[in-house]
């Protein structure tokens, strides 16, 4: 073999290899393009959210009564926009991700994460905030997450299917990471909630997206914490009684929430289910209706995503009442099952603050603060039963390392408790109906 015939086949084999090969790089830049799209995407959805949300206190100044004709309607209006135009975008979104990440049927995945239903989630979710819907954006910015990375990977035109799941998983994780600013909560998310598993064939991509989508985050919303900086400790002694209180307390309260919504998931029985089932519009409207009816029994606190009153109990400037949490995850459990798109992250997380204050009343030696913060991670464990998410979540959000055993050991017992009142994890089983849904349908 001549000279030059062997500097070409050596060219070659560098060529194929990963490192070096042209097509493998084309794959990682435009996988890398779609973690900081989805950071933005996440950071605009977080701005419009506020707005919206301030938009609506405006509205509603001065004339409390107005939420009695705008929450009834707006409930109608989003629901039926879901049924017409956005077909599939409502509820949360991590079901749905979850589902798409089990299909093998490329067209079933395409019409789950699709463009149109990315928007749908974005403008139905932002019209709930306007109308005073107890949801949150961070569910369904996993979908979106999910839905741009998979958009990049038709684009990219990748050849396998493991790979095209690998980029719906990097784009759910990047856009918790993102949405939380909490980017190791956005890799445990991946592992525990999404995918169940961490390949290593999908860890490279994950984590590099994660943090690209950390990154971008950084960059344009600074070093924010979600729920502001908590700088609370546990004590040994009567401190831990509050982990045992947080944990059975969030468990319970967290399974039963979870129950709720599987069941109503089924579809009511008899002639009650027929008529949902007939007239989701209407449905949705009475919802609305009993959406408006318990925020004006709390004062207005239950409306929206809950944000502010979490975050004035963590940072022990604003108490909630008394009744918020009964309250608020009533106006929860309403607003979910009335079938307008939005997720369930941030009013748990609030639900699971006032808890916290709850148990803080009942044991005064130990510090209020460590025990909200306990509260929280109780019901949101409870609620998700994803206990290492939960605890991770928490303690980026609040910038607090030191409470990080006492937050794992009251999510373990948390989601011990809340497997007791609910044997199905929420988003796995709901996951599971809406593909028995889909098959159903093709």
């Amino acid at each position: 073999m001549s000279l030059s015939a062997r500097l070409k086949y050596r060219v070659r084999r560098a060529v194929r290899l990963p490192l070096l090969s042209p097509r493998q790089w084309y794959r990682r830049v435009g996988a890398w393009t779609g973690a900081v799209l989805v950071a933005l995407l996440a950071l605009g959805f977080a701005r419009a959210a506020d707005a919206a949300q301030a938009v609506f206190r405006y509205a509603l100044h001065g004339r409390p009564l107005l939420i009695l004709l705008l929450a009834p309607a707006g409930f109608a209006l989003s629901v039926w926009l879901t049924r017409r135009v956005f077909p599939g975008a409502q509820g949360s979104g991590i079901p749905q991700t979850i589902a798409a990440l089990h299909m093998s049927d490329p067209a079933a995945i395409a019409r789950v994460l699709s463009p149109r239903i990315a928007l749908g989630k974005i403008l139905l979710t932002l019209l709930g905030l306007l109308c005073g819907a107890s949801i949150g954006r961070e569910g369904p910015t996993v979908q979106v997450g999910a839905a741009a990375m998979h958009l990049f990977g038709r684009t990219l035109k990748l050849p396998r299917l493991d790979m095209q799941r690998s980029l719906v998983l990097a784009g759910g994780a990047a856009g918790v990471a993102a949405a939380f600013n909490t980017p190791l909560a956005g890799i445990v998310f991946a592992i525990e909630e999404l995918s169940h598993s961490f390949e290593a064939r999908t860890s490279g991509t994950v984590l590099t997206s994660v943090i690209l989508a950390g990154i971008t985050t950084l960059a344009l919303a600074g070093n924010y914490t979600y729920f502001g900086v908590s700088q609370a400790e546990l004590d040994l002694g009567a401190g831990w009684l509050a982990v045992a209180l947080c944990g059975i307390a969030g468990g319970i309260a967290g399974g039963v929430f979870s129950a709720t919504l599987i069941t109503a998931a089924k579809g009511l029985p008899g002639r009650a289910g027929r008529l949902v089932a007939g007239y989701p519009v209407a449905f949705a409207a009475l919802c609305g209706l009993a959406v408006a009816c318990i925020g004006l029994a709390s004062g207005g606190s239950t409306y929206g995503t809950g944000y502010a009153e979490a975050r004035g109990v963590v940072e022990g400037v604003a108490p909630m009442a008394w009744y918020f949490p009964a309250l608020k995850l009533l106006a929860t459990i309403a607003s979910y099952l009335s079938g307008i798109p939005g997720g369930i992250f941030a009013p748990s997380l609030s639900v699971g603050a006032g808890i916290g204050q709850w148990v803080a009343a009942l044991i005064p030696s130990a510090p209020s603060g460590a025990v909200v913060l306990l509260g929280m991670v109780g019901y949101f464990s409870g609620v998700v039963q994803a206990p290492i998410t939960a605890t991770v979540i928490v303690m980026e959000m609040t910038d607090n390392q030191r409470m990080t055993i006492p937050l794992m050991a009251t999510s373990l017992l948390a989601f011990g408790v809340s497997r007791l009142v609910c044997r199905r994890a929420l988003y796995g089983a709901l996951a599971r109906r809406f593909l028995a849904a889909m098959s159903h349908k093709g």
